[in-house]
């Protein structure tokens, strides 16, 4: 599970490899704004139209090879096991 506290940064729990642990990202995680989750990873938009995920690598927790086109991201969607996102332009 995941919550947006009120100032912006995000706690998780739950199983660690399942996204209940975002230690390595939390960091990235201030002034969120949105938080979408496949069954085992969570995505979350930050304040600058980034995109910052965790958990399960191979379900969407690694964002890695598209990271470069993650700007501007203004909403997210997800199946159990990928994510979408919807950008500005």
């Amino acid at each position: 599970f995941a919550a947006i506290l009120a100032d912006g940064p995000v706690v998780t729990w739950g199983y660690p490899d399942s996204g209940g642990d975002n230690s390595k990202v939390q960091g990235k995680l201030q002034n969120v704004k949105q938080i979408k989750a496949t069954c085992v990873a969570f995505a979350a938009i930050v304040a600058d139209g980034s995109v910052v995920t965790w958990g399960n690598p191979d379900l969407g927790g690694n964002s890695a090879e598209v990271q470069s086109q993650l700007r501007n991201v203004q909403q997210i969607q997800a199946t159990n096991g990928a994510f979408a996102a919807i950008l500005a332009d």
